[in-house]
C-alpha cells in the first residue's frame, strides 16, 4: 500500500502545483485612469439572473435600476442604452439623479410599428429629462442583422433630428459603415463597433489595441468630417477561444485598459461594452455572450480594477480541493477492484487520477457558465456525470484485471444478462462518452459559432477509457461496426475542426486530441476476458 500512497501524494502535488499556478494574478499595465477620472461612457442593460429583454411584460423595479447605477456614477459620467421600451426606458429618469448622460438608444428592427412605438417613447423621454440625453442612437447593427435598407434607417434618422434638435447617430460594425457611407450625412457623428474577438479573423488579445486603432483611423479618413464615436469596444472574460482569441478575466483587463489609455493619448470617444455581465445574451451567443461585463452579474463586484493584478482562475482552490478529491477517489475506488496490484497498473491508474483532478475542478466550476439552452445545460449536466463517474468505474476496473468492452456490447440487450456486470458497466460508460463527445464534435463541425469546447468535462473520462484500453493486453476480436462508425465519426470531427477552428487555437487543438485519443480507444481491441464474461 505504500506505493499507491506515494502516488496519490504526487499527484495531489502535481494538482495543487498547476492550479496555484494558473490562480496567480497576472500583472497588467498602470491605470489609464488618474485618480478620480472616469470612463467616458459604458453601455448599460438593467438585466440580470433569468431577466432577458425579450420576456414579455417583464418588470424590473426602479431600485434594481438605481442599485446599477449607484455602482456605475464612479466609474462613467455616462451609459449608452439601446431601447426606449420597457425597462431600459427607465434608465434615463433614474440617470439623471446620479449626475449620468444617456446616449439614448432606439432599437429599430423590420417592424415599423415598434420602430414607431421606439421613437416616440424615446421622444418623450427627451421632453421629459432635458440635459440627461445628450444624443440619440437611433438603430443598433440594423444593417448587420439585415432588418433594414439603409435608406430606412436614414429617414428615421432625419426625423429624429428634426423632431428632438438632439444630436443623432446610427451604430453598426465598422465594417458596414464602409458599405453605406451615404448614412453618414444624416448623422452629427459616425458611431462605430470595434469588437476585436468577434471579427471575421478574430483578433488575439496582445494585438486588440492596435487593430482598434487601425481601424479607427480607416474610419476617420473614410468620414473626415465627422466626429467618430467607438460605441462598442471590449473584451469577453469566460468563452471559447476563436483563432488566438482567448476570453480570460486578465485579457478582459489587459484590452480595455489598452483601449482607454489609447482613446486618451489620441483624444478617441470610447464607449465600452459592457456594465454588468448579461446572461440572457448566452442564449443567442453561447457562453461567451454573456460575460463582456465590467461586474460579475452574480456577485455585482467588479470583476477587475485598472492597474491591479488580475487572476485569470480565482477561484483555483476549490478547482485544486475538487481535483485531489476526485483523484483520492480514483485511488481508493482502485483498491476496491484490488488491493495488490502491479507496478504498471499503478501508474496508469496514477495517470487517470492525474487527468481527473486538473480537470474535475475546472468541470464544476463551469457548469453554472454552460449554455442556458435546455438541450446543452442537460448535456452539460451529463458529461460533468461522467466526469466524476468514468474515472472510478475504469481505475476498478483495472485494478481488477479489465479492459475496455466493445461498444456494441451496450447495443446488445442479449447480453446485458451477464452474470458480471463490469464489462457492461464499462461498455455503457464508453457508449456515453462516446455520444456525449459526438454531439459535441459535430455541433463544432455544423454550427460552431457559439459552440464551447468542453474540455475539462471530457478529459477526464477519455484519459480513463484510453488508459483502460491501453492496459489490455490480451488477443481479442476485431473491433465492431459500431466502433469503427464512432472513431471515423470522432476522428473525422477533430480533423474538420483543426481545420477549421486554426492551430492558434488550443482549445480546439486539445478538443481534437480528445476526440481522436477517444476514437483510437474505440479502435482498440476489447478485452477477451471482458467480452467473454458479458455472453
Amino acid at each position: 500500500m505504500v506505493r499507491p500512497f506515494l502516488l496519490l501524494i504526487l499527484v495531489a502535488c502535481v494538482i495543487a502545483g498547476v492550479w496555484y499556478r494558473l490562480g496567480r494574478p497576472l500583472a497588467m499595465p498602470p491605470s489609464p485612469l488618474a485618480a478620480g477620472e472616469k470612463l467616458t461612457c459604458v453601455s448599460y442593460a438593467p438585466f440580470h439572473g433569468e431577466q432577458a429583454p425579450f420576456t414579455w411584460g417583464l418588470h424590473i423595479p426602479d431600485e434594481q435600476i438605481e442599485s446599477d447605477l449607484e455602482r456605475l456614477e464612479p466609474l462613467t459620467s455616462c451609459v449608452r442604452t439601446y431601447s426606449a421600451m420597457g425597462p431600459q426606458g427607465r434608465i434615463a429618469a433614474l440617470a439623471g439623479k446620479h449626475g449620468l448622460k444617456v446616449l439614448q438608444g432606439i432599437w429599430l428592427n423590420r417592424n415599423r410599428a415598434e420602430n414607431r412605438r421606439e421613437i416616440e417613447s424615446a421622444l418623450r423621454l427627451a421632453r421629459q429629462h432635458p440635459g440627461v440625453i445628450e444624443a440619440f442612437i437611433v438603430g443598433n447593427e440594423v444593417l448587420l442583422r439585415g432588418e433594414l435598407p439603409a435608406s430606412a434607417i436614414k429617414t428615421y434618422l432625419e426625423e429624429v433630428k428634426r423632431r428632438s434638435g438632439l444630436p443623432v447617430t446610427y451604430a453598426d460594425v465598422w465594417e458596414f459603415w464602409l458599405k453605406t457611407p451615404e448614412l453618414a450625412s444624416a448623422t452629427d457623428f459616425v458611431t462605430i463597433h470595434i469588437l476585436p474577438y468577434w471579427e471575421d479573423d478574430p483578433v488575439p488579445a496582445k494585438d486588440a489595441v492596435a487593430h482598434v486603432r487601425e481601424i479607427r483611423e480607416g474610419l476617420q479618413r473614410a468620414f473626415s468630417g465627422k466626429d467618430i464615436l467607438i460605441g462598442e469596444v471590449g473584451w469577453p472574460s469566460q468563452g471559447r477561444m476563436r483563432a488566438g482569441a482567448l476570453p480570460s478575466p486578465a485579457n478582459q483587463a489587459f484590452v480595455l485598459s489598452g483601449v482607454v489609455a489609447a482613446a486618451k493619448a489620441g483624444g478617441w470617444k470610447v464607449n465600452l461594452i459592457e456594465a454588468f455581465d448579461q446572461p440572457w445574451k448566452r442564449l443567442l451567443e453561447g457562453t461567451v455572450g454573456g460575460y463582456w461585463g465590467l461586474f460579475s452579474d452574480t456577485t455585482l463586484a467588479p470583476k477587475f480594477r485598472f492597474g491591479v493584478p488580475v487572476s485569470n482562475e480565482p477561484e483555483w482552490r476549490q478547482a485544486a480541493g475538487l481535483g485531489i478529491g476526485i483523484a483520492l477517489f480514483v485511488f481508493l475506488s482502485a483498491t476496491l477492484g484490488n488491493r495488490h496490484r502491479t507496478w504498471r497498473q499503478d501508474v496508469l491508474i496514477a495517470v487517470i487520477a492525474l487527468a481527473s483532478g486538473l480537470t474535475f475542478g475546472a468541470a464544476a466550476i463551469a457548469l453554472p457558465m454552460d449554455s442556458v439552452v435546455e438541450g446543452d445545460r442537460l448535456r452539460s449536466l451529463g458529461m460533468f456525470a461522467l466526469a466524476a463517474v468514468v474515472p472510478l468505474a475504469a481505475s476498478f476496473a483495472l485494478a481488477r484485471g479489465d479492459g475496455i468492452a466493445s461498444f456494441e456490447l451496450a447495443l446488445d440487450p442479449s447480453r446485458w444478462r451477464s452474470k458480471d456486470l463490469i464489462p457492461l458497466m464499462l461498455a455503457g460508460l464508453l457508449a456515453a462518452t462516446m455520444i456525449a463527445a459526438m454531439h459535441v464534435a459535430l455541433g463544432l463541425v455544423f454550427d460552431p459559432r457559439y459552440k464551447d469546447f468542453p474540455l475539462a468535462a471530457l478529459t477526464g473520462p477519455v484519459a480513463a477509457l484510453a488508459m483502460l484500453a491501453f492496459a489490455g493486453t490480451r488477443a481479442s476480436p476485431e473491433p465492431g461496426r459500431a466502433d469503427l462508425i464512432g472513431a471515423a465519426v470522432l476522428a473525422g470531427s477533430g480533423l474538420f475542426i483543426i481545420a477549421n477552428e486554426g492551430i492558434s487555437n488550443w482549445q480546439a487543438l486539445l478538443f481534437a486530441a480528445l476526440l481522436v485519443a477517444l476514437a483510437l480507444t474505440l479502435l482498440q481491441r476489447p478485452d477477451e476476458r471482458s467480452s467473454a464474461q458479458a455472453t
